[in-house]
């Protein structure tokens, strides 16, 4: 069986100043074990857009990763309000976040077209009512 390193994380609801922490954490998991700067870039960039997510519109939710010799994989689970259209919601610029997350600088609509961009795997699962899981896969270079 491949070897590998599982973190999880519980991600709060609308606590902006400890969104981010899981990223963060991942991150310098990823430095100490070696993995190339830009391959990192790549991870804290769409884990961070999905954390926010979780932050903003599901009331928080748990991050699960394992971190492979050759790519790591994020799965985002919520028990959020769903999202009703994932086409239109994966459209740049398409933003569902209430007026005060934007006046904090958030919700400009592009975290699921950044969490698209910078995986090599991206799978969206979402029922209205019940949450979303998000799956993501970066390979290393």
């Amino acid at each position: 069986m491949e070897q590998c390193v599982h973190l999880e994380f519980e991600v709060a609801g609308n606590n902006f100043a400890q969104a981010g922490l899981a990223s963060d954490q991942v991150k310098s998991t990823l430095k100490k074990l070696g993995i190339d700067p830009q391959d990192i870039r790549r991870v804290a960039i769409a884990m961070y857009e999905g954390e926010i997510n979780m932050v903003i519109h599901a009331n928080g939710g748990r991050a699960y990763v394992d971190i492979f010799v050759d790519k790591i994989c994020i799965n985002l689970i919520d028990q959020g309000k769903g999202i009703e259209n994932i086409e239109l919601a994966m459209t740049p610029g398409y933003s569902t976040a209430p007026d005060d997350v934007r006046a904090l600088g958030f919700g400009a609509g592009m975290g699921l077209p950044n969490m698209k961009k910078y995986t090599d795997v991206f799978n969206i699962e979402s029922e209205v009512g019940k949450g979303t899981k998000v799956e993501m896969e970066i390979h290393f270079r």
